[in-house]
């Protein structure tokens, strides 16, 4: 039988060697694809040049690109149990036609090229013998034929023999990662960082000022979008695109790259062999502070106040509210609370403003807070920290020279990092960066620069909060400072 409405399936692995000479020539992504779908041209030339010679005749060509035929994924069976199974669409499009009689006949460059998973061949099998006469398979190589039982033996053993080649392969490259990873070096492969040339080693200074002044955008109180947007009007481009967005921006700020640590699986293991671009502290900050603001929504924390205010009632914390008399702190009924505390926002913030500069203008006081960040806990926990950083670096070399295994490693590894943890919540607590900056200079002038967030986080670092009492009964509405009462330390 002579298909006369066969389907041609081609299909090209990601990373391929049409990718890597992309990546050693430095290419564009449209360059990178372009020569990707080349790979895939050349397939279906000839696999309609072996149709011509066949008699066959192509009504169907399935591309499959940037597709694995070995690599498997977690999937959800249609009985609801989930398994491991090759994910393409185009392989089982093409099984669909041949088992409906939409298609009567197979082509495709190589038995690789249909198949490298032994439970793939097994569908294609079915199919092919589910009609009388068999369902025509050809290859262009010649190695996918399932004529009769002796070309489907062959089959069975080429796709074992080619799933153990994947399987080996895979199992080089991911102990290769491994010791690159252990040894804090570049993984090869993907997109140029941003901040950095294309061998991943070299600082590009221009992104690597970008970088900087990004951090320092957060530290102040910007959002992501106004990052942004400051980036977008100035004409300054991502890596990979024309223009930013908050999840670039978050991207490159939140990568442990930026200050010289490794990442693998995930997990930060060590210092990486590349230079940073911002130094830990800074970078600790950063993440604490985009912690602290969530996604890249455009608010910007006017009422300075928020979280800082609790009330007495229902002890939630009120937030600003935009009310019929003006802004406002209420415990907002939206928001779960109690909606029978409120208090004037204006008057609110000028009373606690003044209540932190005449704080903070005490000598005593101010001497004291700028001796903080040095005080002998914070040497201590700084030793202990580089002393642990150290042990970690010490333990991925052991790790990289098979000294240790996996479960030896991981377990170590977790006890360190968790002292790790520790170490830098003290460091940190001790004196937040925005206060330490405020300390640095003149009081008054820095406070009257900082953004709403920055005056939150400073009064937070000097008490944890005020709670707001109720307002007396039958007292003519006006505003009252002592129903700010701080809250205590220790509570």
């Amino acid at each position: 039988m002579t298909p006369t409405r066969a389907v041609l399936l081609l299909r090209i692995s990601y990373r391929k060697a049409e990718e890597e000479a992309a990546d050693a020539a430095d290419e564009t992504t449209i360059e990178r694809v372009h020569r990707i779908s080349k790979g895939i041209g050349r397939q279906e030339e000839d696999g309609r040049a072996l149709a011509k010679r066949l008699g066959w005749t192509i009504v169907k060509v399935i591309p499959e690109d940037d597709t694995s035929a070995f690599k498997r994924r977690k999937i959800k069976l249609p009985d609801g149990t989930t398994a491991l199974r090759t994910v393409r669409p185009g392989f089982r499009a093409a099984l669909d036609m041949l088992a409906s009689g939409e298609c009567d006949g197979l082509i495709a460059d190589d038995l690789d090229r249909v198949a490298r998973d032994p439970r793939d061949l097994e569908d294609l099998i079915d199919v092919v013998e589910s009609r009388r006469p068999r369902i025509p398979v050809e290859s262009v190589t010649g190695s996918l034929r399932l004529a009769n039982d002796a070309d489907i033996t062959m089959a069975r053993i080429m796709c074992a023999v080619a799933n153990k080649s994947s399987r080996d392969t895979s199992r080089r490259v991911s102990r290769k990662h491994e010791e690159l990873a252990a040894e804090g070096k570049v993984g090869g492969g993907g997109f140029r960082p941003y901040g950095y040339e294309r061998d991943g080693m070299t600082v590009c200074e221009p992104e690597a000022e970008v970088i900087r002044w990004m951090a320092a955008r957060v530290l102040e109180g910007w959002s992501q979008n106004e990052i942004c947007d400051d980036l977008n009007a100035r004409g300054v481009k991502p890596a990979k695109a024309e223009t930013w967005n908050p999840r670039s921006v978050s991207s490159i700020l939140r990568g442990p790259r930026i200050t010289g640590l490794r990442r693998f699986r995930g997990e930060v293991i060590g210092d990486a062999s590349w230079p940073a671009i911002i130094d830990r502290e800074t970078w600790h900050d950063v993440q604490a502070r985009l912690n602290e603001r969530g996604g890249g929504s455009r608010n910007d924390f006017v009422r300075w106040l928020t979280g800082a205010l609790i009330c007495s009632r229902c002890d939630r914390p009120l937030c600003g509210w935009q009310g019929n008399r003006g802004p406002r702190y209420w415990c907002a009924t939206p928001r779960g609370g109690c909606g029978k505390i409120t208090i004037n926002a204006a008057h609110a913030e000028a009373e606690l403003e003044r209540q932190v500069l005449d704080f903070l203008g005490k000598r005593n006081v101010l001497a004291r807070l700028r001796s903080l960040a040095s005080t002998e806990t914070s040497a201590a926990a700084r030793a202990e920290l580089a002393e642990d950083e150290k042990q970690l670096r010490e333990l991925a070399g052991m790790w990289a020279r098979r000294e240790m295994g996996l479960q030896e490693y991981t377990e170590a590894r977790r006890i360190i990092a968790t002292r790790v943890k520790e170490s830098e919540a003290l460091v940190k607590s001790q004196a937040p960066r925005v206060l330490r900056a405020l300390l640095a200079g003149d009081v008054r002038e820095g406070w009257a620069e900082l953004k709403p967030a920055g005056r939150r986080e400073v009064l937070l670092a000097i008490l944890p909060g005020y709670r707001v009492m109720p307002m007396e009964e039958g007292v003519a509405r006006r505003f009252d400072p002592a129903r700010l009462v701080p809250l205590d330390p220790a509570t």
